[in-house]
């Protein structure tokens, strides 16, 4: 498994990211009802002659309600950059709703996960009326440290992280679909992160988790620092040679980013949610490179949409919703919790060593808030 040293979350270290109060466990499950679980594949003795069997994979589940599958949720997607895949998508932009739990995991797992969704609810629910199932399933690649080849994620790890999906604080680093990831040239993977917004008298909360695979160390920024300039990699080896380990020179990886709110909007509102969390990715130093896939969906739980329950002669619903001006402050919370999400997949990330022996090693949280104290960005 990976290594277990006490790692930390950025707001544990002092960085402090914005200016709007977190949620009680700053993470995605703070949003009323939000359920994560995780399913983490790590077998095989890692080896410089060997590829074949070594697992650093997984998956992990996002519902935005346990009963999703019946009462869907509005909901928006935006793709900065498409060279990655998320199922369920073109309906989620046609229809405006979600309606299963979404998966995450690595590139060559993405069907096998869908189907597995598919399966489990009926298993769940023999009796089911429902005449058929979008799942909405989103990717990076893992081929870095995983045998991605070898199909490691199997139906029974997406039965586990289905069932074990529960609320309160979530796991964050290598874990679940985080397993194989890197970003910036260090061990990446799952972060979360919240913000409480206030509204109409009362208080609401935007979530976001993110799996992180993305981007060049040169280009990242902690709170506006260049850490990973300061980094070389004598310091701290990175994924450099690209011949060796079989990558193009251009590649970057991906990232993909789900925002969760109970604030009542309607599709195209979460629509311009979604797009907002370019920004946060950017103000962590992503450019969102050519042969990046950044795809990034954000649901609302403000409203529970089943039309089974509506009466037989019945056309329409009411919903509630919000001003378009009341969206500023929201897009505020979305900026902030994206940006300290993907802080946290790598302040939280270990060092994992995968096929040919091939090692992400994790960003030294020390040497970060050295460089931090350097600029007067901590104390």
């Amino acid at each position: 498994m990976p290594e277990t040293k006490k790692r930390a979350r950025a707001a544990e270290l002092g960085i402090r990211i914005g200016r709007l109060q977190r949620g009680k466990n700053n993470a995605i499950t703070d949003v009323p009802g939000v359920l994560v679980g995780h399913a983490t594949v790590f077998q095989g003795e890692a080896r410089q002659d060997r590829v074949q069997g070594i697992a650093r994979t997984g998956v992990t589940v996002v519902y935005p309600r346990k009963t999703i599958w019946d009462d869907q949720a509005y909901a928006g997607c935006f793709a900065l950059n498409g060279n990655g895949e998320m199922t369920g998508l073109l309906w989620v932009e046609e229809s405006g709703l979600l309606s299963t739990p979404i998966g995450i995991t690595n590139t060559h797992s993405v069907g096998l996960v869908r189907d597995a969704f598919i399966s489990y609810h009926y298993k769940k629910n023999p009796a089911s009326r429902k005449s058929w199932i979008m799942p909405v399933v989103g990717e990076t690649w893992d081929g870095f440290l995983n045998d991605i080849y070898g199909m490691h994620v199997r139906e029974e790890h997406v039965f586990k992280a289905l069932d074990s999906a529960c609320s309160g604080p979530v796991g964050e680093g290598a874990v679940g679909g985080g397993t194989g990831m890197t970003c910036h040239e260090f061990k990446g993977g799952i972060g979360t992160s919240s913000r409480i917004v206030a509204l109409q008298r009362r208080e609401f909360t935007v979530g976001t988790l993110v799996q992180a695979n993305y981007g060049r160390r040169y280009q990242l920024v902690v709170d506006g620092v260049p850490v990973g300039r300061e980094i070389p990699i004598s310091e701290v080896p990175g994924r450099t040679d690209f011949e060796e380990i079989l990558l193009p020179p251009q590649h970057e990886g991906s990232i993909i980013v789900i925002i969760a709110t109970d604030i009542p909007l309607l599709p195209d509102q979460c629509r311009r949610l979604a797009r907002r969390a370019a920004l946060g990715l950017a103000r962590v130093g992503s450019i969102s490179s050519d042969n990046s896939g950044d795809i990034f969906l954000a649901f609302s739980t403000g409203n529970l949409i089943n039309f089974s329950k509506l009466e037989s002669n019945e056309e329409a619903f009411a919903v509630r919703t919000l001003s378009h001006e009341a969206m500023t402050w929201i897009f505020e919370a979305v900026v902030e919790s994206v940006e300290e999400a993907i802080l946290n997949a790598l302040c939280a990330a270990t060092t994992v060593t995968g096929i040919r022996g091939q090692t992400a090693y994790a960003l030294p949280l020390d040497r970060m808030m050295q460089i931090l104290r350097q600029y007067g960005r901590a104390r």
